[in-house]
């Protein structure tokens, strides 16, 4: 397993990540600074994705460890077009998370870059082969690794992350977790474009009440730039 640096949950640094991957500057990335409706107002339309970041605590891995053998148990079906991938490069949770954000929201035009040539050529891979192919990718991690030394903290590759980042995405109606450190994608039941943002923050809240003494949290969203 490749090694990389961890990257800052910083609205500024991943939107010019994402400006960098092809993506119009017609899209952000913008702190969520409350989960509550009257919060949620203050967010640009439309919201596209929601990224969290939360602690990795001994109660999560639980609950992860739960949930994953209960979906084990069972046949895991997706729509063929939600673009899944597995993480299996160290600290690479933040890329996989914008690239999972990106490429399930037709959207968001992607002009010529590393991200459309990393989706041209993982569009028929199976989730664990994408992972292989962000690890072999060359322009992905150097791009990965210059906006990680832009953040207000120096990064270590070696120093051990408590944290980690996943998306949220709306794909058929359905709210997907998309968690590359996980087997399946996880279905948060239906949503929709109105009430996407109000049902990814629901489920936000139930990340924290997971952990309740825990206040190590922060939630983004990929939405429209302000004009």
């Amino acid at each position: 397993m490749s090694v990389w640096t961890p990257l800052e949950s910083n609205p500024e640094v991943l939107t010019k990540y994402i400006h960098t991957f092809g993506v119009t500057k017609d899209w952000v990335i913008t702190d969520v600074m409350g989960l509550e409706p009257d919060m949620l107002e203050w967010i640009p339309k439309p919201v596209k994705s929601i990224i969290l970041l939360f602690p990795c605590s001994d109660t999560y891995e639980k609950h992860r460890a739960e949930e994953q053998k209960r979906l084990a148990e069972t046949e895991q079906t997706y729509p063929k077009d939600l673009f899944y991938m597995r993480q299996l490069s160290q600290n690479a949770c933040g890329t996989v998370a914008l690239i999972h954000s990106v490429a399930n929201n037709e959207d968001i035009m992607l002009g010529e870059g590393i991200l459309k040539d990393f989706l041209d050529l993982t569009k028929d891979m199976t989730p664990e082969e994408r992972g292989k192919a962000l690890e072999a990718d060359k322009a992905v991690r150097e791009s990965h690794q210059a906006l990680a030394q832009e953040g207000q903290t120096i990064s270590d590759p070696n120093e051990e992350v408590y944290h980690h980042f996943i998306a949220f995405v709306n794909k058929a109606g359905t709210l997907y977790e998309l968690d590359g450190r996980k087997m399946f994608p996880i279905e948060h039941g239906a949503t929709s474009d109105d009430t996407f943002l109000q049902d990814a923050a629901r489920v936000c809240k139930e990340f924290m009440a997971r952990d309740p003494k825990e206040l190590r949290f922060t939630v983004l969203a990929l939405s429209a730039a302000v004009k």
